[in-house]
């Protein structure tokens, strides 16, 4: 199981595919990653010899991608970003609700989590 970029990729599928494992990289990246280093895309990731996976990760960083914990870093740096200088944006991350425009009445069940329900307060109220 080669090791790029600090990610285990899988060694049974072909390298086109295993490089999509790592954060940052999907289908289009990948194909010219590979064409850059010079590898067929073809081959199986755990047939790579070591100059192989040395050429991927030279080829990733002459790219000057941002992958893994770095990306993840500048991901999580602009959401702070934009909660601190107060926009919409960063305010519909703070409340943990949908950031781009979705309706909210109805759906929205992975931004806000398990329904609550709330309802029977006009006697709670009434008895007081």
């Amino acid at each position: 199981m080669p090791r790029i970029k600090g990610v285990d990729i899988p060694g049974e599928k072909r390298i086109e595919a295993s490089l999509r494992y790592i954060y940052g990289i999907g289908p289009t990246i990948s194909k010219k990653v590979l064409e850059k280093s010079g590898i067929n895309p073809d081959t199986r990731a755990k047939n790579l010899t070591d100059e192989d996976v040395a050429k991927i990760n030279a080829a990733i960083a002459a790219m000057e991608l941002h992958v893994e914990g770095e990306l993840k870093r500048l991901v999580n740096q602009n959401i702070r970003r934009l909660q601190e200088v107060k926009s919409y944006r960063g305010l519909r991350h703070l409340a943990g609700l949908p950031v781009r425009g979705q309706r909210t009445r109805t759906n929205s069940r992975t931004r806000k989590g398990k329904r609550k329900t709330v309802g029977g307060q006009k006697k709670k109220l009434a008895k007081k």
